[in-house]
């Protein structure tokens, strides 16, 4: 629980549905609810971690590439080559899969998990103790240009969403998993992407920019009126791969009055590029450092990929967040900025962006 050296965590972004919906013996809603001890992240961890709010990620993945390429992380230089477009059939099918468990999740939870639609759901479901979920889509394949499927998502919840997750799709491009490379790689957003992006400001759904190679990344900064947000993505200056963001692009994400989430993920700490367990989280809080002096301490906070990548082992899990607080006080970071860091921040652009 949190208490007077704590602060509670708003998280902006997991992949924990698709490791529940991926289990052999699926009893999900149970898992979570009661605690299946596997991944990152279930409702006992998150309570024992301070957790009380997340963007939980739908994420749709490739045939034989399962949830990620963290295995293949390695060498002083490597560029991973991307899978094809996803078929928006399978993509659909994922997504429905994914929402239908945080709806039964959230049914079966007696009220300590709600799907939040607005940022006065979100600070009235963790200021009671409870978990604050946002749903939302990484990668949009799931979603035709006419943006029908739009529509009907954000009917069901979907309240943030990345036009892409690395691999092509009708709306843009996004950035490999190469390193060291910087973000500036391909075309940008596509004309159904530029819609995609006016709809979503209309329907106040959070674009999140992770992913999103730097020509999309300007794209949306030139044509969405919402808060710039990176949901998870660390620093290029201290780790040059390109999936961190460059000193330009946290400059706009500041003018904005966006946001950037500090990604756990190894590969995007380390200033090596590889991805292992065996990291500090001294590397993270010069991350932190840096996306402070750059973007601002207003606009950055956590977004950890907890159950989609390989997280330093002294954190482990969410019931290790108290770690990652502990060490930016021992920093030398104040409680006025761990609370902005922790959730404030995060509070402070969901308010602007889904209102309430």
């Amino acid at each position: 629980m949190t208490g007077p050296s704590s602060h509670a965590v708003f998280d902006g972004h997991n992949d924990t549905l698709l490791r529940l919906i991926e289990k052999v013996t699926n009893d999900a809603v149970g898992d979570f609810i009661g605690g299946d001890g596997l991944g990152h992240i279930d409702l006992p961890r998150a309570i024992r971690g301070g957790l009380r709010g997340a963007i939980f990620a739908c994420y749709s993945p490739s045939p034989r590439h399962g949830a990620g390429f963290s295995g293949s992380m390695s060498g002083t230089r490597y560029d991973l080559p991307l899978p094809p477009p996803l078929d928006p059939e399978a993509a659909r099918g994922y997504v429905i899969r994914m929402i239908s468990l945080m709806l039964r999740i959230e049914r079966a939870s007696a009220g300590a998990v709600k799907i939040c639609r607005t940022a006065g759901e979100i600070r009235e479901t963790m200021a009671r103790g409870a978990l604050a979920a946002v749903l939302h889509i990484e990668g949009a394949e799931a979603i035709d240009p006419e943006l029908r499927m739009l529509d009907v998502l954000h009917a069901a919840g979907l309240r943030s969403l990345g036009p892409v997750w690395s691999r092509p799709t009708v709306f843009g491009h996004g950035v490999p998993f190469r390193f060291p490379s910087g973000p500036d790689i391909g075309p940008g957003l596509t004309p159904a992407g530029k819609a995609l992006v006016a709809r979503c400001n209309e329907l106040r759904i959070l674009l999140d920019l992770s992913h999103l190679n730097a020509a999309g990344f300007d794209d949306v900064a030139r044509l969405s009126n919402a808060p710039l947000v990176a949901t998870h993505s660390n620093a290029h200056a201290v780790c040059p791969h390109a999936r961190n963001l460059t000193d330009a692009q946290l400059d706009a994400i500041r003018a904005s009055g966006g946001l950037v989430g500090l990604n756990f993920a190894t590969a995007f700490l380390r200033p090596d590029g590889q991805m292992d367990e065996a990291t500090g989280v001294d590397v993270m809080l010069r991350h932190l450092d840096h996306l402070i002096a750059v973007a601002g301490e207003d606009h950055v906070g956590l977004g950890s990929d907890f159950d989609g990548a390989e997280v330093p082992q002294a954190i482990g899990d969410a019931a290790g967040l108290p770690v990652l607080v502990r060490a930016m006080r021992d920093h030398g970071y104040g409680e006025a900025l761990l609370a902005k860091i922790c959730s404030g921040n995060w509070l402070r652009v969901l308010e602007r962006t889904l209102g309430g």
